[in-house]
């Protein structure tokens, strides 16, 4: 039960999507929380196992159509890590898998924002999971889901260990393993046009 911990805690990391500190563009996008959502899935003795975050928040400022001068920032409430079974999710608070008294928050903040074409961008930048920052570079394709909303996808694999994130006994990658994907739907409302 305890190792299913590791894998929100990876998730926090992947999650960590999103974030920037320069000054934000004319066009910014507000997220709808309802209709988004953040997972995370790890292997627990090489059996893949899928958990979330409830609460984050993001602030979404770009022009989709010259992403360069945009920034994305990404905060997501490690205490509401969880995998839907009561022993687990009371163990993710915990200083071995998250630490949630001291680090209350996982964020990831953009540093650049890249155009592919079609809809898809990369946004490189900082992904902070219990004090400790790793620059990543996450791929994001964002759809207009019609009328008002816009819908930004992505996955993230991260290494859970690199956070420190499942210590001590837990950093036996046997029985919880060291890679974890973190997956993201964030609903948009007020991103400009593709």
């Amino acid at each position: 039960m305890t190792t299913r911990l590791s894998w929100g805690a990876a998730a926090l990391f992947g999650l960590a999507l999103h974030a920037a500190a320069e000054p934000l563009p004319a066009t910014t996008a507000k997220l709808v929380p309802e209709k988004s959502q953040i997972a995370f899935v790890s292997k627990q003795m090489g059996v893949p196992v899928e958990g979330s975050f409830k609460r984050f928040d993001a602030q979404v400022a770009f022009d989709p159509k010259k992403p360069e001068g945009g920034s994305v920032v990404l905060q997501i409430d490690t205490a509401s890590a969880g995998f839907g079974v009561p022993m687990s999710d009371a163990e993710l608070p915990k200083p071995t898998w998250f630490d949630t008294a001291h680090f209350p928050q996982a964020s990831f903040r953009s540093s650049a924002i890249k155009a592919l074409g079609e809809g898809r961008f990369e946004m490189a930048g900082k992904l902070t999971i219990k004090g400790v920052s790793k620059y990543v570079t996450v791929p994001v394709s964002i759809v207009s889901s019609g009328g008002a909303y816009s819908v930004a996808t992505g996955t993230l694999t991260i290494q859970r260990l690199d956070y420190k994130v499942g210590d001590g006994e837990w950093t036996d990658t046997s029985v919880v393993g060291n890679e974890v994907q973190v997956r993201f739907k964030l609903t948009l409302a007020g991103l400009g046009p593709l």
